[in-house]
């Protein structure tokens, strides 16, 4: 891979990044961005639907590479790096959290953990089991470890999914709609999670499109029509 990290570097760092589908005719999805993500923020991303949130995750996520501009994570180049090479970095420096948990259901707690690290070589294959058990308690859920998803809560399976991102130890947590399919309770309860893991110095981005989750973060940037913006009035 190319440039190493270094401490000063952004996580996260857009120039110029731009994201368009060909057409005809060509969709802008996501317009000439500026963004740097520190080590250690917690940024939230809010916009209606159709925004460009997903793009923006896409590319963040080393899902879809963006059609111009340059995008640094870690202060890795991702535009020099070699599809095997981008799909390494994603494994080892990304934790992403979803909206549906995409846990197996036939498969424990412990299991749906360890089965984040089965193609990822940076996690030694020795540390793999006490790592994941590490995670669920990290979470919450030491005593939940051998239960199937089908026996645990909502709640309990965004724990075991955010257990799932954290296991490989990555420099970023990118969460999409991670309360999206909770009840306000058990939203609270994995919001606190996150401030709390934010509190542990994990950089946190939540892609959202609700203003009460937006306002947990510390930065809020607002996307509309593939534009970001930062500190503009969440919701006008």
């Amino acid at each position: 891979m190319s440039t190493p990290t270094t401490a000063a570097s952004p996580v996260i760092e857009f120039r110029d990044v731009s994201l368009t589908y060909p057409g005809p005719p060509p969709v802008p999805a996501l317009r000439s961005t500026q963004l740097a993500v520190g080590q250690g923020d917690y940024v939230t991303v809010v916009g209606p639907s159709g925004s460009g949130k997903s793009t923006f995750l896409n590319i963040a996520g080393l899902i879809d590479a963006p059609t111009a501009g340059q995008y640094l994570l870690d202060g890795i180049d991702i535009g020099r790096l070699k599809d095997a090479e981008r799909t390494s970095l994603r494994g080892s420096r990304i934790g992403f959290v979803f909206q549906s948990f995409h846990l197996l259901p036939h498969r424990s707690a412990l299991e749906n953990v360890l089965l984040a690290m089965v193609y990822n070589a940076s996690v030694p294959r020795a540390e793999r089991s006490d790592r994941a058990r590490d995670a669920l308690v990290r979470v919450g859920l030491g005593q939940r470890v051998d239960a199937l998803p089908t026996r645990l809560s909502g709640g309990e399976r965004q724990r075991v999914a955010i257990a799932r991102a954290l296991v490989a130890r990555p420099s970023l947590l990118l969460c999409d709609e991670p309360t999206g399919n909770l009840d306000t309770a058990t939203a609270d309860s994995i919001l606190r999670l996150l401030d709390g893991l934010h509190a542990d110095g994990m950089t946190i981005v939540v892609i959202t499109h609700d203003v009460l989750v937006a306002a947990r973060g510390r930065r809020t940037i607002s996307i509309r029509d593939g534009v970001l913006s930062e500190d503009a009035q969440v919701g006008a």
